[in-house]
C-alpha cells in the first residue's frame, strides 16, 4: 500500500506530514515505521513524523514523533508546518486549533506562506544549574515549553560542539529519565539571538528547533538579556520570531512565527518503509 505524504520543512526543521483522520498505520507499527521513513539516503529523511487524527477539542489532533520513532508532547516548528498542511488541504480555516499532548495550539496560516502559533504557558524554569560534563562545570538554563529544553549562552555559537555538548546534556543526570534538548544561544542585540540547538529523539544538531528558540527567548528575557519581541537566526539560516508577555518568571500568550514550505508531495513505497 502507498501512503500520501507531504515533505515540509519549519524554518529547517523538516517533517514528514501525513492525514491519518483515517488509520493507516498499526499502533504497534508506528515506532519502526517513523525510524525507518525518517531515515535520510534510505527513505525520506526527516527530523520526525507528524500525523492529523480526529478530535472532538480542536478542529484536528496531532501526533508527533522524533526521528528515533519515540512520540513527543510538542514540535513548533511541526505546529506551524501541519497547519498550513491542513488549511491548504481543506481539513481547517487559516485560523484553527490543534489538540497536542502538551495542550491546545491556536495556529494562523498567513497570506505569505508563514504560520503563526500560540503555544502553552511553560513550565518549571531554573536557572544558573551548575551542569557538570567531563571535569567542566557549565553555567545552563532550564525551561520546559512543552518539552524540556536546556539554554547555554556562549560568546560564539560558531564556536561550539553542538553536537559532542549537546548529547552529554542531553544524557545528562539532571534530566534523566526523560532527558532534555540543548541550545547553545548568542546575543546579537536587545532583540536578536543566534541559535543551535541540539534535539533528543533526532539525536543530532537540527537546523531550527521552535520550542528551542521560544526556551531561549524566555530565558534570556528573564536574565535581562532582551526585550519581546525577539528574533533568533537558526542554523538554517532563517528567522524565527518570538513574541510573548510576562514580567519577572511568569509567561503567557507565547507566540512563534515563521515559514512552513512546502518541498514536496509523494506517496511512501514499500521499499522506503524497509
Amino acid at each position: 500500500m502507498k501512503i500520501p505524504f507531504w515533505k515540509m520543512s519549519g524554518s529547517g526543521n523538516d517533517f514528514i506530514v501525513i492525514d491519518h483522520r483515517d488509520p493507516i498505520i498499526l499502533p504497534n507499527e508506528m515506532k519502526l515505521f517513523v525510524a525507518n521513513v525518517c531515515r535520510r539516503g534510505l527513505s525520506v529523511g526527516a527530523d520526525g513524523v507528524i500525523l492529523i487524527e480526529p478530535s472532538s477539542l480542536a478542529n484536528y489532533a496531532w501526533h508527533y514523533y522524533n526521528a528515533d520513532g519515540g512520540e513527543v508532547e510538542l514540535c513548533g516548528n511541526g505546529s506551524r508546518c501541519v497547519a498550513r498542511f491542513a488549511y491548504l488541504s481543506g481539513i481547517a480555516p487559516a485560523k484553527h486549533t490543534i489538540q497536542t499532548l502538551a495542550g491546545i495550539v491556536q495556529a494562523e496560516v498567513l497570506d505569505t506562506g508563514r504560520v503563526k502559533v500560540k503555544l502553552p504557558d511553560p513550565s518549571d524554569l531554573r536557572l544558573h544549574l551548575k551542569i557538570e560534563i567531563e571535569g567542566k562545570t557549565y553555567n545552563g538554563h532550564f525551561v520546559n515549553t512543552g518539552v524540556p529544553h536546556v539554554v547555554y549562552f556562549v560568546d560564539d555559537v560558531n564556536g561550539v560542539d553542538v553536537v559532542h555538548l549537546g548529547r552529554a546534556t542531553r544524557y545528562h543526570s539532571l534530566f534523566s529519565p526523560r532527558g532534555t534538548n540543548a541550545n547553545f544561544v548568542s546575543v546579537v542585540d536587545r532583540g536578536c539571538l543566534k541559535i543551535r540547538t541540539y534535539e533528543r529523539g533526532v539525536e543530532d544538531e537540527t537546523l531550527a528547533c521552535g520550542t528551542g528558540s521560544i526556551a531561549a527567548a524566555l530565558i534570556a528575557t528573564v536574565l535581562e538579556k532582551v526585550t519581546p519581541p525577539v528574533a533568533l537566526f537558526t542554523r538554517g539560516q532563517t528567522v524565527l520570531g518570538v513574541d510573548f508577555e510576562g514580567a519577572g518568571r511568569s509567561f503567557t500568550n507565547i507566540f512563534l512565527e515563521g515559514d512552513a514550505r512546502i518541498v514536496y508531495k509523494g506517496e511512501l513505497c514499500e521499499e522506503a518503509l524497509q
